[in-house]
């Protein structure tokens, strides 16, 4: 699979099918790769949207087991993975583009709404993360221990104390709803959404349902939905729908 590389910034990425742009982000937090696809995600949405669209994925920057590198911007985590996820689709020439992402591309999608509203049709955010006060730091710890020392093994320029950083900024620093915006930023997007909520520690079904009272063109996934392959055969269908209903018709 081939690879895009910007300055110090090199990302592995891989792409299925024809059709309208379809980036999707896998899950997995900051150690998310192609590999989720293939084995903790419900469904392969790689395989399952490529005889429709034209799905473009990556394994993120610094992720443990996956072949995508870059520095750690301490002062702008979020932002560092909106640049690859923007250069990467710029790379290959797509303008406008749906999002789908799953875990941490919930705010990872937020956070594309935010800096590329107007290339942006649409998204569907699934499991998506979200802050759980009665775990404040949650996502600190499991990286704290999951990701930054198989980094700083890989890579000797890189300290815990760079990583303590890092991870402060971006869990701890603004620690409330999605992480990225705000609720009146969610008030104000117009972008339709559709949301499939899991009820997990680091998919709190309540931050979930909050984005969508919030969000002025917002749908809903029944739940639970992976409970079962009937109810994921009909959560993908619906993904199907809303995705070919927000298409633009220029497509």
């Amino acid at each position: 699979m081939p690879f895009y590389e910007r300055g110090a910034v090199r990302i592995h990425y891989a792409e299925r099918g024809s059709g309208f742009p379809l980036l999707i982000l896998p899950g997995g937090g900051l150690n998310a790769t192609l590999g989720f696809f293939t084995t903790t995600s419900p469904f392969n949405a790689l395989e399952e949207l490529s005889d429709e669209f034209r799905c473009v994925s990556l394994d993120s920057r610094n992720a443990k087991d996956g072949q995508s590198s870059g520095p750690l911007e301490i002062d702008r985590p979020w932002d560092a993975y909106t640049d690859d996820h923007l250069g990467l689709m710029d790379h290959l020439g797509i303008s406008e583009f749906m999002v789908l992402g799953f875990c941490i591309g919930g705010p990872y999608i937020w956070n594309l709404l935010r800096r590329a509203p107007a290339r942006i049709p649409a998204a569907v955010l699934a499991q998506p993360s979200g802050f759980r006060p009665s775990q404040p730091d949650l996502f600190y710890n499991n990286n704290i221990t999951g990701w930054g020392p198989p980094l700083c093994a890989k890579r000797p320029e890189i300290t815990m104390g760079m990583v303590d950083a890092f991870l402060n900024r971006m869990y701890r620093t603004d620690a409330d709803f999605v992480f990225t915006v705000s609720r009146d930023f969610v008030r104000a997007c117009k972008t339709p959404i559709l949301v499939l909520p899991d009820d997990t520690p680091p998919h709190p079904y309540e931050v979930a349902m909050e984005t969508v009272r919030l969000s002025p063109n917002a749908e809903v996934s029944h739940f639970p939905w992976k409970d079962t392959p009937e109810h994921i055969r009909e959560a993908v269908a619906h993904i199907r729908r809303f995705l070919r209903a927000h298409q633009p018709l220029t497509a």
